[in-house]
């Protein structure tokens, strides 16, 4: 019996030292795969940080700059550019078809173009057209004009541009009730060359809302932008839409 305990607890003791290398030896492999990963990570940190570095110093690096701005001149204003080379024929042709039919009597010395707006209005069928005023006065407590729910109409505005191209001039309208923004139209009209005659620009037909809802007092901002951010027109009013036109508008 005691032979058999003894050979027992040597064959247990042998498992447990070859359990105990294995363990060894597993946890030596864990280690190095760790350490490896931890060499890969600082070099990949190391490689971002020197191409970081690369970039900066190409920044940084002033014979990579130019050594001035490139120098445009001065500017011109439209008449003195369709003037100053006029002589040349193919110059000249490029430029009317650049810049299409420009009035001269409509050019001035000034750089920047200027947009006057003529005439503003609401066109809708079957009714007068509502003249907006210009040049417009805002006045919250009073409405610019009444729709009646339901009705279709379109804004319709004339301009004149003179002095130069105005580019990228657009329209934009937001609308709000009771403070919250229920509509925001916005159309590119075009670029334009300065001339006398007014240009004549009508929108979409839309139609206004109806229902019990749709009644009652809107504010609205109006504006005619070009692509430099000059606005030409900027107007805040207020009108209404009730269940019928106004009688005086019969």
């Amino acid at each position: 019996m005691s032979a058999a305990v003894g050979i027992f607890s040597a064959s247990k003791q042998d498992g447990l030292k070859k359990n105990g290398r294995n363990n060894n030896e597993e946890a030596r492999e864990e280690k190095k795969k760790n350490n490896k990963k931890f060499v890969d990570d600082n070099e990949a940190k190391n490689n971002n940080v020197d191409d970081e570095n690369e970039v900066d110093e190409e920044d940084d690096n002033p014979k990579l700059k130019p050594e001035k701005e490139l120098d445009l001149g001065p500017p011109l204003s439209l008449k003195e550019q369709l003037e100053k080379d006029k002589d040349d024929e193919s110059l000249r042709r490029w430029k009317e078809q650049l810049l299409g039919s420009v009035d001269m009597s409509a050019l001035g010395e000034m750089e920047a173009a200027e947009v006057k707006i003529e005439r503003l209005s609401i066109v809708c069928q079957g009714r007068p057209d509502i003249v907006l005023p210009i040049p417009f006065v805002s006045n919250p407590k009073s409405s610019l004009f009444i729709l009646k729910e339901g009705s279709r109409y379109r804004l319709k505005f004339s301009f004149t541009v003179s002095h130069n191209v105005v580019s990228g001039l657009n329209y934009t309208n937001t609308v709000w009730k009771t403070g919250v923004k229920v509509e925001k139209t916005k159309v590119m009209l075009g670029t334009f060359s300065p001339r006398k005659d007014p240009y004549t620009y009508e929108l979409e037909e839309e139609t206004t809302p109806s229902g019990l809802f749709a009644r009652g007092s809107y504010s609205a901002t109006t504006k005619l932008v070009d692509d430099d951010g000059k606005a030409y027109l900027a107007m805040n009013y207020h009108f209404e839409i009730k269940k019928n036109w106004p009688s005086n508008n019969s």
